[in-house]
């Protein structure tokens, strides 16, 4: 990842703010009916459920999801050209990549597409949205939910588990939290523990 950091400290020397790409869906009646999620190519990224959101979820990605991610972008000349596929398909959610960067902005609209390329790129964003999800359910059990900490910890395990969970080192403060909080249910500390250990060995 030399190359990324490398392009990332000229543009600190240039002034210029890195390249963005955002993805939003809009599926009312679904849960949530709104997701926005933006990632920097300097691996800053945010996630919310409102468009309206001024306090959105802040996170950073690793220097291999997004030079993953933007090589993806890249493939699709940045979205300047339609991804839409034309077929008459199910309603899944009107889904939109954005991007902004060297080249101008650009962005394409779409139900459901054939191109590999944006259903892999769809399948990250998918991905950081589960993940944000779990992490939202995770605060709420541990602020509001004792009982439901450990319904909310054997998802995240199992998200983790299918190698769907992205930004595993912001989920350290709410575990680290539980594990020590004697008034959670003892399995679910002990899930928890082990949780974090196999996060922190991973890093």
């Amino acid at each position: 990842m030399r190359i990324l950091t490398l392009f990332l400290a000229t543009l600190a020397l240039l002034g210029a703010e890195p390249s963005r790409i955002t993805f939003t869906k809009s599926f009312p009646g679904s849960t949530p009916p709104y997701v926005g999620i933006t990632v920097s190519q300097s691996g800053a990224a945010e996630y919310k459920e409102d468009p309206a959101d001024e306090q959105p979820l802040k996170f950073q990605l690793s220097e291999a999801h997004v030079a993953a991610m933007f090589a993806l972008a890249d493939q699709m000349e940045h979205f300047a050209r339609p991804l839409e596929s034309g077929l008459k398909v199910a309603n899944m959610g009107m889904k939109t990549f954005r991007y902004d960067g060297d080249g101008g902005t650009h962005e394409a609209k779409f139900n459901y597409s054939e191109s590999p390329e944006a259903r892999t790129l769809l399948d990250w964003f998918e991905r950081i949205a589960d993940s944000e999800r779990a992490l939202i359910d995770l605060e709420r059990a541990v602020r509001f939910d004792k009982l439901g900490a450990y319904d909310a910890v054997l998802r995240l395990e199992t998200i983790r588990d299918q190698k769907r969970l992205v930004a595993e080192e912001q989920f350290l403060p709410l575990l680290d939290r539980l594990v020590k909080n004697e008034s959670f249910m003892h399995m679910a500390r002990t899930r928890a523990a082990a949780l974090t250990e196999a996060i922190r060995a991973a890093k």
